[in-house]
């Protein structure tokens, strides 16, 4: 029974309300591709629109870290509000000088040159104070090393190039008076090319696209609309940047998801089109089906991988809530531009996009002798293609295949019983750099808790007397170095002392003992009536590590859940979404293990350029599971559509599986090859998380794509039967179709014909002719 009339009009079926996704999307593609000049023109617009905005828009603001919410904030913020002058967001050198062999820096000569060299320093360029060693006391108890502390009036992304070459020119001056002199802190200048990981990329994607298509005009299009989107998105974060907090980093993981996904995107559209003009579609109507169907594909992917990204505000640490909510807007640009952009470029080259013997035979165009022969060969071969004898193995040897995959996988996801995580430091540089070697000298004349002091910030209305009640205290607490004297404010309601750990920075003992802190602030405070927080980078890492940890559980419910949902409204089952997620998480377990395997234990760490192995960084686990997940849930639409469109045709469950990688396999493996060398691009950079994000995801997307989705998915459809496709009765009535596969389209559109091509046959003829069996 039918309401209206048109393509829009709803059908009533015994499976639910067929909504009309499949139909819009047909007219969409449609229209890009007979008004491809109109459509074009407004992308143009888009661009350069975005590309004045950027270029007038003020400079983004410095890259900034805040955790709403945890004690080390709120101390964070008290100091900041109690000692303005202090100029907390100012950037510091810890400059770290040690006497030449058999001498000690009280020798008189010794002195001169270290007083000399903190001269220097107070007067280099953007330098506000200079701590001398022997006024602080900053001097080892053997009278071999010391440091001074230079504080700076701006924040160290907002230092200049004469800021940094006015410390460099300090740090020589000293080793030239025969001094060890090294420097540690943000203030010192890492230097940090860029590795040209985008260009790597998108070259090798544009050999997998020219193998794929064997054709330049066709490998092409995916790549110019990757860019495209990539650069809207880009814009747009720069234009944005100072309304909306958006640093420049922050477009980092957009433009590398934005990039992968355009070109998959296209890629899959691209090749339905393909397909349908082989069938003898009329060109217009070749692209609207590409669009509807696979452009449906494109849709629902597209929103599990948003709904992943988007989903990293649950973290509520405002730097990844930003990078996710940027990279889903990208990845939302790039479905746009599939089912818009991609249709109308290929009306400007309808005929290049086919190779030259499919081309003469859509057209009726007599061939070359060179290409009778091709065809001749083609005619005689009788060899089904790649993906088809592989599902065919798959289907005769599914437990096989299943246990191989799962071991193999399980195997790989070792190591990460292993994971240790934390954020990046001095401690964890490479050994040549001058930060590392400072942190060593410090830890080896001063302690390994130097490196990581706490800072306890005391708030009474006495906050001098209270801020010595608690340093008496802590000094008693076990694993506590030294406490330095309290120093009030001007006010004198608020007041900071310092605690040195008797353990390192990274050391579980450390952690231990700001929990033991803050157990005993209760205490304390009850005493002293004073208010009492405990802050510093140690502490600050600690609770970073413990917000990550208490959102994982509600992260992967929100993320998993929506996905979950959106797949059933998808493929109508509930056994498939279920499978879905368990295959990525044995994916995403492999990838976590060589992550371990390769940053924590240094396997493979010459040859991916790490310097220096350590623990994994503690954002990564939950960011590479969005990611991924979304990613994961990709491959699953584009190859699982394909088998539902199959069976939903007539096709019984193991020739839908043999379908659905006759027509999908080739391009969800190319799609998976451009997605990888995207990933692995970013191993070339130099920062420490860029490299490892781009590896873990790298590897991610091949486990997931080659072993997940092209082995385990075929062998346990083949293993359920129909029963994959099992939905509830009372679901079924519930939900409404989302014809992804386009099962309305067969039954509301006539298909126009290219002249001199061949009728196209319906589809369940399509399947019933082809041949499935082993």
């Amino acid at each position: 029974m039918s309401y209206g009339t048109g393509p829009f009009l709803i059908v009533a079926t015994p499976h639910g309300s067929l909504f009309a996704m499949a139909t819009f999307l047909y007219k969409t593609g449609r229209f890009a591709f007979r008004r491809r000049g109109l459509v074009t023109l407004l992308w143009l617009a888009v661009l350069v629109a975005v590309g004045l905005a950027a270029s007038t828009a003020p400079p983004p603001p410095a890259d900034t870290f805040s955790m709403p919410g945890t004690e080390s904030q709120r101390a964070f913020d008290v100091l900041k509000e109690k000692f303005p002058a202090a100029s907390a967001d100012g950037a510091t050198a810890r400059v770290v000088v040690r006497a030449p062999a058999g001498r000690k820096l009280s020798d008189p000569d010794q002195k001169a040159k270290v007083e000399g060299l903190v001269a220097a320093l107070a007067k280099a360029p953007e330098v506000v104070s200079a701590s001398d060693p022997f006024t602080t006391a900053t001097v080892s108890k053997d009278g071999t090393t010391a440091y001074a502390v230079a504080g700076y009036k701006v924040s160290a992304l907002k230092l200049t190039d004469a800021a940094h070459d006015g410390l460099d020119a300090v740090l020589e001056k000293g080793r030239a008076d025969g001094l060890t002199v090294e420097a540690g802190g943000d203030a010192v200048k890492v230097e940090a090319p860029m590795g040209g990981a985008e260009g790597i990329g998108i070259l090798v994607s544009a050999v997998v696209l020219l193998l794929t298509f064997g054709s330049l005009v066709a490998a092409g299009m995916p790549l110019l609309t990757a860019v495209i989107g990539v650069a809207v998105g880009s814009a747009a974060v720069t234009a944005l940047g100072s309304t909306l907090g958006l640093s420049a980093t922050t477009s980092t993981l957009a433009m590398m998801i934005g990039l992968a996904v355009g070109i998959d995107y296209a890629l899959f559209i691209i090749s339905r089109y393909r397909s349908e003009m082989s069938e003898g579609r009329e060109r217009a109507d070749a692209a609207g089906r590409a669009v509807g169907t696979a452009g449906s594909a494109v849709v629902f992917a597209g929103l599990t991988v948003i709904i992943a990204l988007a989903g990293l505000a649950v973290v509520n640490v405002p730097m990844l809530t930003k990078m996710g909510l940027t990279a889903a807007g990208t990845v939302a640009i790039a479905v746009l531009i599939a089912v818009t952009l991609v249709p109308a470029l290929l009306g400007f080259a309808p005929v290049k996009v086919m190779p030259r013997l499919d081309r003469r035979a859509i057209y009726g165009k007599p061939l070359t002798p060179r290409l009778q022969r091709r065809a001749d060969k083609l005619a005689a071969r009788t060899k089904p293609n790649l993906g088809t004898r592989w599902a065919r193995f798959v289907v005769r040897r599914p437990l096989l295949v299943l246990a191989v995959g799962v071991l193999g996988l399980g195997a790989l996801a070792v190591p990460a019983a292993s994971l240790q995580l934390g954020l990046p430091g001095e401690g964890t540089m490479a050994p040549d750099t001058t930060q590392r070697k400072a942190y060593d000298m410090l830890s080896e004349s001063f302690g390994p808790g130097f490196n990581g002091p706490l800072t306890v910030t005391v708030q009474a209305k006495d906050a001098a007397a209270a801020a010595a009640a608690v340093g008496r205290e802590l000094a008693g607490v076990e694993g506590v170095a030294t406490v330095t004297p309290a120093t009030p404010n001007a006010a004198g309601d608020t007041a900071v002392l310092g605690v040195v750990p008797s353990s390192g920075p990274t050391e579980h003992r450390t952690e231990e003992l700001v929990t033991t802190i803050r157990s005993r602030a209760g205490a304390i405070e009850a005493d002293t009536g004073a208010e009492i927080l405990v802050t510093g980078q140690t502490a600050l890492f600690i609770d970073f590590s413990r917000t990550l940890d208490d959102a994982m559980l509600p992260y992967l419910g929100l993320v998993v859940g929506l996905a979950f949902l959106l797949l059933v409204l998808i493929f109508r089952s509930l056994l498939v979404p279920l499978k879905a997620a368990l295959g990525f998480l044995l994916s995403v377990s492999a990838a976590l293990g060589a992550v371990v395997a390769v940053f924590q234990w240094g396997w493979l760490a010459d040859v991916l350029g790490i310097e220096q192995p350590g623990p994994v960084m503690s954002t990564l686990p939950i960011f590479m599971i969005g990611v991924v997940f979304g990613l994961a849930m990709d491959y699953e639409v584009f190859l699982v559509t394909r088998m539902r469109e199959a069976y939903v045709h007539g096709a019984a469950p193991d020739e839908a599986v043999v379908t659905g990688f006759r027509y999908g396999g080739r391009v969800v493996s190319a799609a998976a090859i451009i997605m990888t060398s995207v990933f692995s691009g970013f191993i070339l950079e130099t920062n420490d998380f860029v490299k490892m994000v781009g590896f873990s995801l790298a590897t991610a997307v091949l486990f997931d794509a080659f072993v997940v989705r092209m082995a385990l998915v075929p062998a346990l459809f083949t293993l359920l039967g129909k029963s994959a496709w099992w939905l509830p009765r009372w679901l079924d009535r519930v939900l409404p179709n989302m014809d992804v596969e386009g099962e309305k389209l067969n039954r509301s559109h006539s298909v126009p014909v290219a002249q001199g091509g061949p009728a196209p046959q319906p589809a369940r003829e399509r399947e019933a002719a082809h041949d499935y069996s082993a």
